[in-house]
């Protein structure tokens, strides 16, 4: 038997909505939440028109293999920036004309497998053996509404379609627990003399994978106390934890620090979840909002041309702040970046391009306040590990992630040298 997916009905009249405006067909993805028994779909999204390859799909004699799957897996890592922990793309969705209803499976079997692929090289963690690596592809003939849905394996290459049901419900997107929390992180990643030479980008990649280490080692409280994993989320027993990382010390020529406050938030379905359900959703937001907000600005430096600098000199960079919005007739947030110059204008824009539903600025959400943006850079050829803190600027940043960059000759460094507990608060939403 194979997977059923239980769809919120707005889902449903949203992909009803979409007019192929004369091309022949129009692809999107499919959000949501895996579990044992179910998927849950909150949110469908059409993937943003490519401007030179509007022509070609209005073409009478277009065919599924004009489908760009560069763009579209582009559109699905944007997506999946703005997903809170425990949302995944959970598939691709592809609506066509009559003529091409008998021509989508193979366009679909490259394209969930291509999506899939390009968003796991992101990823800092892995997902477990125990769950589901099944995702979903639907199609649907623009004429006569027929619906056809069917899953594959994306961890096996070889994997055949299974078919799949898709069922509707009303008042899905209201059944949900919120979990939130806020980590301070003090992430120091020293640089030996052969990884001085990388790139500031892959160095601190590189860091940020060992840090990740960290982060599923440790200690998670849901609302102040320690839980069984295997217990219910609104349950569960106490338990005791001892918890403990280690400390390496290696030969250090410099070292990249990110630290600051960042605040995370997740969501799971109210049915029955345990607290490793919970636990695994915040590790998961923990890593993935400070990967993506790294990766958001190294992609900024490059884009507005900004030189690293070399040899002694010491750099700052603010990262991105986290900004939610509602979807629409849902308890459930998704979220986007903001650097300190962007308006809210701009974010908006962002978020009805990406998802593809209107959204209002006043529904904004601004996750960290911005007290102090300062980037600043300065010479000290002597500078040790020791005093770091005291290039910080004067004024101090409680919610701003600060990115610095110090080059050392000849430091010792004691890397991970802390216990980290994470605290997580949880609210539930029903109707």
């Amino acid at each position: 038997m194979g997977r059923t997916y239980i769809v919120e009905e707005t889902v449903g009249q949203y992909l009803s909505n979409i007019n192929l405006q004369g091309k022949a067909f129009v692809s999107g993805l499919l959000i949501g939440q895996c579990s044992s028994q179910k998927d849950y779909v909150i949110l469908a999204t059409r993937t943003p028109p490519k401007e030179e390859l509007n022509e070609n799909l209005k073409h009478p004699k277009a065919k599924l293999d004009n489908l760009d799957e560069e763009w579209a897996t582009e559109h699905a890592n944007q997506v999946s920036r703005m997903l809170p922990g425990g949302l995944l793309v959970l598939g691709v969705f592809i609506i066509t004309t009559l003529e091409l209803a008998n021509d989508f499976q193979n366009a679909m079997r490259r394209l969930i497998f291509a999506v899939e692929k390009s968003m796991n090289r992101k990823r800092l963690w892995n997902f477990t053996e125990e769950e589901v690596s099944e995702r979903v592809t639907l199609h649907i003939c623009s004429s006569t509404k027929k619906i056809f849905c069917r899953t594959y394996d994306v961890h096996d290459p070889k994997s055949s379609a299974k078919p799949a049901d898709w069922k509707y419900q009303n008042g899905l997107s209201t059944s949900w627990l919120s979990l939130e929390c806020a980590v301070h992180i003090n992430i120091h990643i020293p640089l030996s003399t052969t990884s001085v030479n990388y790139t500031l980008e892959k160095n601190t990649k590189n860091g940020l994978t060992r840090w990740a280490k960290q982060i599923e080692n440790s200690v998670y409280l849901i609302n102040g106390q320690v839980k069984d994993e295997d217990c219910d989320l609104l349950e569960g027993q106490l338990l005791n934890s001892d918890h403990r990382s280690t400390a390496t010390v290696q030969i250090c020529s410099g070292s990249v620090n990110l630290k600051g406050a960042v605040k995370c938030r997740a969501y799971i379905h109210s049915h029955k979840p345990k607290v490793k359900d919970a636990v695994q959703a915040m590790k998961r937001d923990i890593l993935n909002t400070v990967a993506d907000r790294c990766e958001i600005l190294f992609e900024d430096l490059l884009l507005n041309e900004i030189p690293e600098k070399k040899d002694s000199e010491k750099e700052f960079h603010i990262l991105p702040h986290r900004v939610f919005v509602p979807i629409p007739g849902s308890t459930v947030m998704l979220c986007d970046y903001k650097f300190g110059d962007e308006s809210a204008e701009e974010i908006r824009d962002h978020f009805i391009e990406m998802l593809d539903h209107m959204i209002q600025i006043e529904d904004l959400e601004i996750a960290e306040e911005i007290n102090t943006a300062c980037v600043s850079s300065s010479m000290n050829s002597e500078a040790s590990l020791d005093n770091t803190d005291d290039e910080q600027p004067k004024q101090p940043i409680k919610t701003t992630i600060v990115l610095k960059i110090q080059q050392n000759i000849g430091v010792i460094a004691a890397f991970a040298v802390t216990v980290l507990a994470v605290g997580i608060s949880f609210h539930y939403f029903s109707d």
